[in-house]
């Protein structure tokens, strides 16, 4: 028999102190196997599958795992369960849980990272810019300091750290950004970021985490690009939480507003005060994230964190060959003329992508006086689209 027994700080209850009594083996970290003073013979989690498997095959009697909060939650469950592993289980209040009931918040509405190292930090960070209320489970090289340093300054948020939950030692500080980045924290167990401007929607959510995508997409615009382009644009971007896209000669956003619905967090770039005001409108209006940033690319590309999909809407070549020099997963361009498709693709070439372009050309439906209908044909679009070069 395998136990997995989560302990949240509080009494274990007698069924959970039973099936430690009785192991043969138990498994866990050093620090909660101090703190329970446990008699039968115990080894670290470090290598938990190994040797869950020795005891098996060469080991008596039960054995038990002991671990922090909900095993079932981001924990050794799901390690043990891949291996063909069926643990009973005995579950504890998450870290999640507590960390929310120390700030005193409804989480509901959280969305809960958890990532398995500094190679995630960028997702983590996207995640933080996207949605107002995230839960970090913090892991070696994603922790306050980290998070706060990325975000800053185009992102203001404000932490809650919650550190050695459950513990001797337990301490939640509330925390701003340049704080966050030097203040010496002791072991961070769940870092709140949080947006401190968001105003949560009046109806009740019937989904817990984050929302559900957009009714529709490819909303309505003047801006004089189809509907059918952008949903063509969008397709190709493929914007998603923890992406981040860059719209570049943004124009009034349509785009930027678009990924920003879908759950990706966006930076628009764009030169022209008046546009950027119609930007920062359909952003009011549409209830999203994006950050925007006035001046003129290549140069204004500089300082943003590097992006994981690039729209561009204007500039030109030297506009895209600076996208590609930060090496997105995806790139596409709009342009107006078939000459520019050709400019672009050969300076996508030149920087290690692979680019096709489509003309898009929308005939709509039009009712006459008479009844009948005709069709009438919108000005073309070319849209290029493309991904870094396989090396072979």
């Amino acid at each position: 028999m395998i136990t997995v027994v989560g302990w949240d700080g509080s009494e274990l209850s007698a069924e959970a102190v039973s099936r430690l009594r009785e192991a043969a083996l138990v498994v866990g970290p050093d620090d909660l196997v101090r703190r329970l003073a446990l008699t039968a013979p115990t080894v670290t989690d470090e290598a938990l599958v190994h040797t869950v498997d020795e005891h098996l095959e060469h080991g008596e009697g039960p054995l038990a795992v002991l671990t922090d909060g909900d095993p079932g939650f981001f924990g050794v469950v799901r390690a043990l369960r891949a291996h063909g592993i069926e643990p009973d289980v005995l579950p504890a209040t998450s870290p999640i849980t507590r960390a929310f009931a120390r700030a005193g918040l409804n989480w509901e509405d959280a969305l809960v990272v958890a990532p398995s190292g500094p190679e995630q930090l960028a997702k983590v960070v996207n995640a933080c810019r996207a949605h107002p209320k995230v839960a970090l489970v913090v892991a070696p090289g994603v922790s306050p300091a980290e998070i706060a340093r990325e975000l800053a300054p185009t992102t203001p948020r404000a932490l809650i750290v919650c550190e050695d939950l459950g513990g001797p030692d337990e301490r939640v500080t509330h925390s701003r950004m340049g704080e966050a980045t030097t203040r010496p924290w002791k072991d961070p167990d769940v870092v709140l970021v949080l947006d401190p401007l968001h105003r949560p929607p009046k109806e009740r959510s019937w989904v817990a985490g984050a929302r559900p995508g957009p009714q529709e997409w490819a909303l309505p615009s003047e801006s004089g690009v189809p509907a059918e382009v952008r949903a063509y644009v969008l397709a190709k971007l493929g914007p998603r939480l923890g992406d981040l896209v860059w719209d570049v000669g943004a124009g009034r956003g349509e785009i930027a507003v678009e990924c920003a619905r879908l759950g990706a967090a966006v930076m628009a770039v764009e030169r022209d005060g008046e546009l950027c005001a119609g930007l920062r409108a359909n952003v009011l209006e549409r209830g999203v994230k994006v950050a925007l940033t006035r001046g003129h690319a290549p140069a204004a590309l500089e300082p943003l964190p590097d992006p994981d999909a690039v729209h561009v809407g204007g500039g030109g070549p030297d506009v895209v060959a600076a996208c590609a020099a930060r090496r997105p997963r995806v790139m596409v361009c709009v342009l107006r003329q078939v000459e520019e498709v050709v400019k672009v693709l050969e300076r996508l070439r030149e920087n290690g992508y692979d680019g096709a372009g489509t003309r898009i050309a929308a005939s709509r439906l039009v009712l006459d006086p008479d009844g009948a209908h005709r069709l009438v044909e919108a000005d073309p679009f070319f849209v290029v689209h493309a991904t870094p070069l396989r090396m072979t």
